[in-house]
């Protein structure tokens, strides 16, 4: 009982770590691309300066200053911004590791997808995240001084390529966690081993006397404006776990992929206006546009999840008495309440999964949709179909959910009494 809670409380402290970190990170991040994008110039700034920006907050005033490379005299408290980007990461693979690592047999495999040891699969993840940097850090030095504009297609398509081979691999919810977690491991190796030693060699040639070379900066605005358009997708996909819609769809990685695009779009708009180059609202036409078809593709049921594709007369004959809510609490009590119990019996459980109960109609009445979103529309419950619920038993819930949603709302209460 003990490492139960244990482990409960070390993965809900960690979230929370990853949680603040990520925050903090995006925040500053967001902060300084806005600074950079909106510094003014003038004649009367000093030598070397390349904008200025006067700022209010918190009942005070601010006046900025960007140098195009360094000033000719540092400080000695200047401040870096690293350990924001470092804590993420950090947070995020020990939340990875504890959930979907120790938790590889229900969380990160799919035996419907991908039957293979938990061992593998974890070395699946490691390696794949680690040759993703190696892959693309190749990349943006191939293409340092050529086209950025191609290099953002380049990447990606890289990115939707990774994001279909993890889908044929882990399962729906690991898969679309793991198209960000390659995604953040870009962003935060960025900043660990482009951007931070640069700015280290800059600091290093101005305290030896030396002009710094303008390429360190170069290979940084790279690196963070990619950084910059990657940010909400992975955002996106981080909480996307939590909507079984999205990451149990046959398109999900395709409905990644659209996410990615609204990434550029969205911070298509917002970069533009804080360069003070207009403001393109056509780009939210195309955000929502996307989101559109998103949302489209994430409720498509294909043929073989329909009663048609299984004999619609056959099923009626075999399955129509249970096709109410005493046949949907047989079912749902067989195949979910060893979890979904005051006292689970699922072993290593020691508190109703997710704080949801499922013993009675009562509670099947009340978390309703909830049944009919996680187990009938999609199949993100049971994790990885441990209970082995049939094809079948997702219609019954599915068609008695929808055969009361469209019946009066008296009609369950009326039902459950009787």
């Amino acid at each position: 009982m003990f490492e139960f809670y244990f482990w409960d409380w070390l993965e809900f402290t960690v979230r929370w770590l990853h949680v603040i970190a990520g925050i903090a990170w995006i925040g500053s991040s967001f902060y300084f691309i806005a600074l950079d994008l909106g510094l003014k110039r003038n004649a009367t700034l000093p030598k070397g300066v390349q904008g200025e920006a006067w700022q209010v907050h918190g009942g005070g005033f601010y006046h900025l200053q960007k140098y195009n490379v360094a000033p000719p005299n540092l400080p000695e408290d200047l401040t870096w911004f690293k350990w924001e980007s470092y804590t993420t990461w950090l947070s995020g693979f020990a939340l990875l590791s504890i959930v979907y690592y120790g938790g590889a047999d229900t969380f990160l495999i799919d035996i419907e997808i991908l039957d293979i040891a938990a061992p593998l699969a974890i070395a699946i993840s490691i390696f794949s995240l680690a040759s993703g940097w190696l892959i693309y850090n190749t990349m943006c030095k191939f293409f340092l001084n050529g086209s950025q504009t191609n290099l953002m297609i380049l990447l990606f398509f890289v990115l939707g390529a990774v994001s279909y081979a993890y889908v044929q691999v882990f399962s729906g919810r690991a898969a679309l966690l793991h198209i960000g977690a390659f995604t953040a491991t870009l962003m935060s190796a960025n900043v660990f081993f482009i951007i931070i030693p640069n700015q280290r060699i800059v600091v290093a040639d101005l305290m030896a006397g030396k002009d710094p070379d303008a390429i360190y900066g170069k290979i940084a605005k790279q690196r963070s404006t990619h950084n910059n358009y990657l940010t909400l997708p992975v955002l996106f996909l981080m909480i996307s776990i939590h909507y079984p819609l999205v990451y149990t769809s046959e398109y999900n990685w395709i409905v990644a992929m659209l996410v990615f695009l609204t990434g550029v779009s969205i911070r298509h708009f917002f970069n533009s206006y804080h360069a003070g180059k207009g403001k393109p609202y056509w780009t939210w036409v195309v955000t929502a546009v996307l989101i559109s078809i998103a949302a489209f593709l994430s409720t498509y049921r294909p043929d073989h999840l329909k009663v048609d594709s299984l004999n619609e007369v056959k099923f009626e004959e075999e399955y129509g008495e249970l096709i109410n809510l005493a046949g949907v609490t047989e079912i749902v009590s067989y195949r979910c309440a060893m979890c979904h119990a005051k006292e689970p019996l699922w072993d290593g459980l020691h508190i109703p999964a997710s704080g949801v109960i499922l013993e009675s109609q009562a509670d099947i009445l009340k978390y309703a949709k909830e049944i009919y979103m996680h187990a009938a529309v999609s199949n993100a419950m049971p994790p990885n179909n441990l209970s082995g619920m049939e094809l079948e038993e997702r219609l019954v819930i599915a068609k008695w959910f929808e055969n009361v949603k469209n019946k009066k709302k008296s009609t369950a209460k009326d039902e459950l009494q009787n």
